[in-house]
């Protein structure tokens, strides 16, 4: 006639005792491990199951290609096969046009960003004090066996009262690899591994969900395996929440690449990333438009992160999605002064896989978002409304539409071009230098991003960012194939074989 119950907080004794009032209980204590264990073995489908759905479906990509906004867009493909077919001059007129209003749109939006961040003043932060705060980092890992001692090393190197860490790796209950790797290491008591269940999707955001409610920190964070932090980037993040205003509920570090000599093509995605994190997210930020996440070094007060439903698991730019979803309930993220060093991608295909499921995402995050617009611009407001439309997209259609864009080149040659055809002489000339003059904007953007980091030496590489674009267009048209085929599959991104972390 006694109820046992095992805890790993003796401390809540009473509370327990309250729980279960009229019943005889005797507590007994368990280790964490111990009761986790019990926890996954009792309750682990049902958690993957929430995990699945956390989301609001309103506001999530499950069910695509179902939604409206996804048979919209395939209707307006199949209209534009049509279309080519029985006027494709008309067609290539149309499309040329809306390319280079694209293109013109996001240059317009990035100067904006770099004005605003120009202008933005550098925060200070004082001592976080005595009492920190206990703050959880999930880092999800599949796959990735290769990578946990350099994983386990920088853990170790970080800066922060181990009893207020909280690190929880969440790995795939199937990844044997991985998981006997993380146990070779013998991690300590503050680093624990969670195994997510079987089931779909088989994402990333689905196993930050699994691994949320077993987290105890009242910020939360997430590293990806391949990420270096600086080692006081929990202490500056503390600080930053401490004196921010209360509707700040995210905080974003930046990211940089650790091996950008690799090759040519780690120089252009270090320098892309250069004047992305360092110029336009701080830029968007200033200008009080939405903020769409990075993947990693993300912070999140605990309870804004449960008000939205967390990550959407069937989002594979669970990311963009979330800081979306923030902005919608009247949240703000701000930038943090950290930064993570992460491994470029120097491999074509690697490149290419990676590029077309970020550009998977955001289609999916702008058509869940888009597809009732007087909701949206209730929530967002007009100036973040269109802000919305233009970031994504412009991000959606320039890689789309580039090489329409690179085509009116001819006209300079004196050759005829189906966008000229009915419009003044004077149009004509500007089109002529159009796409050269966006460039040379392009290139003195991307060699202040590059003056703005620590990769002066990759103003070469800068220069000539026009050459690196059309591998975006190859990812695009990957992404819409893979959004018929398999919208929810997330081809991973192998790490470890592209350059070593040498700080």
């Amino acid at each position: 006639d006694v109820l046992h119950v095992a805890t790993a907080l003796p401390n809540g004794a009473t509370a327990i005792r309250d729980a279960v009032r009229g019943e005889r209980v005797r507590v007994l204590v368990a280790e964490p491990s111990a009761v986790e264990a019990r926890l996954h073995q009792l309750y682990g489908e049902a958690l993957a199951a929430r995990a699945a759905e956390r989301a609001p479906k309103r506001e999530s990509a499950r069910g695509w290609p179902a939604k409206p906004a996804a048979l919209l867009m395939m209707a307006t493909v199949a209209i534009g096969v049509v279309a080519t077919i029985l006027a494709p001059a008309t067609t290539v007129q149309v499309l040329t046009t809306v390319a280079l209003l694209v293109i013109l749109a996001n240059l317009v939006l990035r100067v904006a960003a770099l004005v605003a961040a120009r202008g933005r003043k550098r925060r200070s932060h004082g001592a976080c004090g005595d009492a920190l705060p206990v703050v959880s980092v999930i880092v999800p890992l599949a796959g990735e066996a290769r990578v946990v001692p350099n994983l386990l090393e920088r853990l170790h190197r970080i800066e922060y009262p181990r009893a207020a860490l909280d690190v929880v790796i969440a790995t795939e209950a199937d990844d044997a690899l991985t998981r006997a790797a993380i146990a070779a290491v013998s991690p300590p008591p503050w680093i624990r591994t969670v195994a997510v269940p079987a089931g779909g999707p088989r994402t990333k955001p689905r196993a930050l969900n699994y691994a949320l409610p077993l987290t105890r920190g009242e910020i939360v964070g997430v590293w990806d395996a391949e990420d270096a932090p600086e080692h006081d980037q929990l202490l500056r993040v503390v600080a930053h929440f401490a004196t921010a205003a209360p509707e700040v509920a995210c905080l974003q570090g930046r990211l940089d690449y650790y091996n950008p000599r690799r090759n040519l093509l780690s120089r252009w995605f270090t320098v892309e990333y250069a004047t992305w994190f360092r110029l336009v997210l701080p830029g968007l930020e200033r200008l009080g438009l939405v903020v769409p996440l990075g993947g990693t070094t993300v912070f999140f007060r605990r309870g804004a992160l449960d008000a939205v439903g967390a990550w959407d698991a069937h989002n594979v730019t669970e990311d963009a999605d979330l800081g979306v979803r923030l902005a919608r309930r009247g949240w703000r993220t701000e930038l943090v002064d950290t930064t993570t060093f992460e491994e470029a991608n120097a491999g074509l295909r690697a490149w290419i896989k990676q590029r077309s499921r970020w550009n998977k995402g955001y289609v999916m995050t702008w058509a869940v978002h888009a597809a009732r617009p007087m909701s949206l611009l209730r929530d967002l407001g007009a100036k973040r409304f269109v802000g919305f439309h233009v970031l994504f997209l412009t991000a959606i259609l320039g890689p789309l539409l580039l090489p329409l864009a690179w085509s009116t080149l001819v006209i300079a040659l004196g050759a005829e071009h189906p966008v000229t055809r009915g419009i003044p002489a004077a149009w004509v000339a500007a089109l002529a230098v159009a796409m050269p003059a966006i460039a040379v904007f392009d290139a003195v953007l991307f060699w202040v991003g590059t003056r703005a980091s620590d990769h002066k030496g990759l103003w070469p590489a800068a220069l000539t960012m026009q050459f690196y674009f059309p591998l975006g267009t190859l990812a695009a048209l990957r992404a819409f194939r893979e959004l018929a085929r398999d919208p929810f599959y997330w081809d991973k991104t192998e790490h470890g074989h592209h350059g070593t972390d040498d700080r």
